[in-house]
């Protein structure tokens, strides 16, 4: 006969302290380990403002539900792995701070109770997170014993398909001490300062840098408090579908579930009905190694694939054209696509968890491609189409030369997107392009017919000379690297782009000799200086490193061999730059005046105005 629901109100402490056998588990199916610095934050101010008030009713955490389905010593988190695992994270910070409060207190009368408080503290947390019996943990820490007990199994194990840092907890938990930690966890790549950092370590190192400013008073205080007046709600079922049920009814405290957990854990729920969940968690791991690669280099995250992914299924199946044949824009939400309106979809988890990965792929591929490069800085919309296109390559033969027609169209038309006084929605841009995206996944239309319809679409809607007096007005940044690909193209330059690249003004925008600088310029106000500062032909894309070390200098400094230390123009690999070392190095006194300005415009509008219109 099942167990009944089992609900009580437990203090933190207790919830944590399991017995010798038993260990809380994070299902396949959850979502990987998502609070960040300002739920921390959160949970941390309202610790320490219910701490220092003094209140002696006890401070409510929240609902915790617990699977027991298949036995009583493995706990599965269906609600509250977020905050049980900030929970760990929160007390293994106050233990290093214990430790190190312990060994500067002074060994006098005056401190032995505040002293024998914090050992208290000491086992009380080792005990919780290593479930060390008491008279194993020494008063003063010893850091041959204590790294003994630290290196025993920790109390929480994830499974989760989502969580792509599975030992980030464990590292943390086993180490002695915070720098240990600090050396052995994982570093993102691509990422700086504490974003290279997991979730997990950001918000250990935000407790234990908090923490740090209490008294060794506070410490003891806040600790007690933690453990023995704060409380939680622990339902515990046993059985898996009442669990989630209540999780649904009873969730407020977590975070809101993304689509894509919702997705996967319903792919996963269909994959163990087949018998194939073993196939489908290696290849949903495979999947989030791909998505891991696409976020740090800003290309893509899984609800972003997803919605590629989505675009175009509706559009094979031509639930994107309505029965009159008029086109139909109105895209459904993440979600109810997937778990409602076409649910059919999810009875194939490995051929869609092979989709994604095939996409993945490919973006992954052409991520360095200088077309996709210059694409990307104009609307995010446009990867849902060329995400349509892709899934019609055969992966072994991608290239440049395969993707970029494609790849052109969508610039050509997010330019004038770019320029104009109309939004995406307007029936000139989205519905044009959700008629087009049936021919990107047709393979029998070719890339000359997309072409030719880009082509005579612009040149329906709009006049050359209208998006000209556009260009020479535009102040923005997205098409510097339209003008600076297309310069490279017209003189058979190599155009790459960077990582570390900043928009460089040939007449700085501001500096200590912006007057003298205005004054060889031949401008004569600061309103006009305005007016020509921000224009296409005063703008080229630099070398950070070259920006930042001759970005405000005069003109002749720039376009120089080297000036000291800094390096000029004649350092660059951009193509713009290189060619103004060309024309200028030479000249004596080189000046970049107002009509250089007007002359550059008038080049970069053209060019970009002839690649618009075909």
């Amino acid at each position: 006969m099942a167990k009944n629901i089992e609900p009580k109100l437990k203090k933190i402490g207790d919830y944590l302290k399991l017995d010798e056998d038993t260990k809380f588990i994070i299902p396949e199916y959850q979502r990987a380990y998502s609070w960040n610095v300002d739920n921390c934050d959160k949970l941390w101010q309202d610790i320490i403002d219910y701490a220092d008030s003094g209140n002696k009713d006890r401070y409510f955490f929240g609902t915790i539900i617990i699977n027991c389905e298949k036995n009583d010593t493995e706990f599965g988190l269906i609600d509250g792995q977020q905050r049980t695992t900030t929970f760990l994270l929160l007390l293994k910070a106050l233990l290093v701070r214990i430790n190190i409060a312990i060994n500067r207190i002074p060994n006098d009368d005056d401190s032995a109770s505040l002293c024998r408080g914090l050992q208290e503290r000491r086992r009380r947390i080792m005990g919780i997170l290593y479930k060390a019996e008491s008279e194993d943990i020494s008063d003063k820490p010893d850091v041959t014993k204590d790294a003994e007990i630290c290196s025993r199994d920790i109390i929480l194990e994830t499974f989760s398909i989502n969580e792509r840092y599975r030992d980030e907890l464990k590292i943390i938990l086993q180490a002695n001490d915070f720098k240990t930690a600090e050396n052995k966890v994982i570093k993102i790549k691509y990422k700086q300062k504490d974003n290279r950092y997991t979730n997990f370590f950001r918000n250990y190192k935000f407790f234990y840098e908090k923490i740090q400013d209490l008294s060794d008073s506070q410490l003891n205080n806040v600790t007690k408090t933690i453990t023995e007046s704060c409380e939680v709600i622990e339902i515990k079922s046993w059985q898996i579908d009442q669990a989630i049920t209540m999780f649904n009814s009873l969730n407020s405290d977590g975070l809101p579930l993304y689509d894509s957990d919702i997705i996967s854990a319903k792919l996963y729920q269909e994959a163990g009905k087949q018998g194939v969940k073993k196939q489908f968690a290696k290849l949903w791991e495979q999947l989030d190694a791909c998505i891991n690669e696409l976020e740090g280099i800003n290309i893509a995250d899984i609800n972003s694939i997803l919605m590629q992914y989505m675009y175009y299924k509706r559009t094979v199946n031509k639930e994107t054209v309505r029965d009159t044949g008029a086109i139909n824009v109105t895209t459904p939400g993440l979600r109810r696509y997937f778990t409602e309106d076409k649910k059919s979809l999810l009875t194939n988890p490995i051929e869609v968890c092979s989709d994604l990965i095939k996409l993945a792929k490919i973006w992954k591929e052409v991520s360095d491609y200088p077309s996709i490069k210059v694409l990307l800085k104009f609307n995010e919309n446009s990867k849902l189409f060329l995400a349509s296109y892709f899934f019609g390559l055969d992966e072994a033969n991608i290239s440049e030369t395969v993707i970029n027609p494609i790849v052109e169209c969508l610039l050509r038309l997010f330019a004038v997107l770019e320029l104009v006084d109309i939004g995406y929605s307007s029936n000139k841009f989205k519905t044009f392009l959700f008629g087009e995206e049936i021919k990107f996944v047709d393979q029998n239309v070719t890339a000359d017919v997309i072409t030719s319809d880009f082509t005579n679409h612009i040149r329906t809607y709009w006049e050359k000379d209208y998006i000209l007096s556009l260009l020479n007005d535009y102040n923005g940044n997205a098409l510097v690297y339209l003008n600076e690909y297309l310069f490279a193209k017209e003189n058979g330059n190599s155009f790459i782009l960077g990582t570390k690249y900043d928009i460089e003004h040939i007449m700085p925008y501001s500096g200590g000799n912006l007057q003298e600088i205005r004054k060889d310029a031949e401008i004569s106000s600061e309103d006009e200086f305005k007016s020509y500062v921000n224009k296409l032909g005063n703008k080229i894309i630099l070398e950070e490193k070259i920006n930042r070390a001759i970005g405000n200098e005069w003109f002749r400094t720039k376009v120089s061999t080297k000036l000291l230390n800094k390096t000029g123009y004649i350092d660059s690999e951009y193509p713009i730059a290189r060619a103004l070392v060309s024309n200028y190095q030479s000249t004596n006194k080189p000046y970049w005046k107002k009509g250089d300005i007007i002359q550059a415009t008038d080049k970069a509008s053209d060019r970009i105005a002839k690649f618009i219109f075909g």
